[in-house]
């Protein structure tokens, strides 16, 4: 495995591997990873002839009060973890490498980006969608892997893919989980050992809406939101950001459910915001 920390490098690198006549697997990170994020390496180097990933802690994705000075960083054991899942290239650039001047190009998605975790943080998916569209341009024609956990993350990136024609398949991948359902996460390490034992509440709440729509036939969504937010707010750590369920394509809240829906939830607890998301059809 190459460990790589410019963008020539890895441009050549990848367009050197397709002249070949080899396929390419991107899978973009942040770093920190756990088995989350070695599923999807996996699951690329089962579909394609060779596995490139990127861990970049974007700072075009961060407000001024969020984490981005102590988000976690581990480049020693992110390259082990990675290299055991196949991975062949690791892009690990520095923000200099990556915006080497002022960034005054933006790229933004409109109605996808204006709810849920887009309206709790403002211009966080501008940041998402315009380093996602400058790291497909570096890595070229390929299949790139993300996780359904970031589930309005991936239909932005997917829109984002679409409308700007970019050469790349995005593949979506489930959810990794620990053995008591909490989404595998890089801020699960910001959890205390009480909050650790909360935390997997906000699956809990998910699966209480989904019951409701698939066991009981529930058509309200207010219903089922009042229903995972009961099961929240049970739990004096957490401080509910959103509990909703919508449609799973474009993500508007029907008046009545019915089809393929995501439902979707955001927490704070501690130093820690968590997000989870799981499918249910009616």
């Amino acid at each position: 495995m190459q460990v790589i920390d410019t963008i020539a490098a890895f441009r050549k690198a990848l367009d050197g591997e397709r002249a070949a006549g080899r396929t390419v697997g991107l899978v973009p990170t942040m770093g920190y990873l756990h088995d989350g994020h070695a599923s999807l390496m996996r699951r690329a180097q089962a579909e394609c002839d060779v596995v490139a990933a990127t861990i970049f802690v974007n700072p075009l994705q961060f407000a001024a009060n969020e984490d981005l000075s102590s988000y976690p960083r581990d480049l020693d054991g992110d390259t082990a973890l990675a290299a055991a899942a196949g991975v062949t290239y690791i892009l690990a650039p520095s923000v200099k490498e990556m915006y080497p001047s002022e960034v005054l190009t933006s790229i933004r998605v409109s109605t996808l980006t204006e709810t849920l975790d887009g309206a709790s943080r403002p211009g966080h998916f501008d940041g998402v969608a315009t380093v996602v569209a400058k790291l497909f341009n570096i890595a070229g024609p390929c299949r790139a892997y993300f996780g359904e956990k970031d589930y309005q993350q991936l239909a932005v990136v997917r829109r984002m893919a679409s409308d700007l024609s970019a050469p790349v398949e995005i593949i979506g991948c489930p959810t990794v989980r620990e053995p008591d359902g909490l989404a595998m996460s890089s801020r699960n390490a910001y959890l205390t050992a009480d909050e650790r034992a909360a935390a997997p509440r906000l699956y809990q709440a998910l699966q209480t809406g989904r019951r409701l729509i698939e066991d009981e036939g529930e058509s309200d969504p207010a219903v089922v939101r009042n229903a995972m937010t009961g099961v929240v707010t049970t739990e004096p750590l957490f401080t509910l950001d959103y509990a909703e369920v919508v449609d799973a394509g474009d993500l508007t809240v029907p008046p009545v459910l019915a089809g393929e829906l995501r439902l979707l939830i955001a927490a704070k607890i501690g130093r820690a915001r968590l997000i989870d998301n799981i499918g249910a059809t009616r």
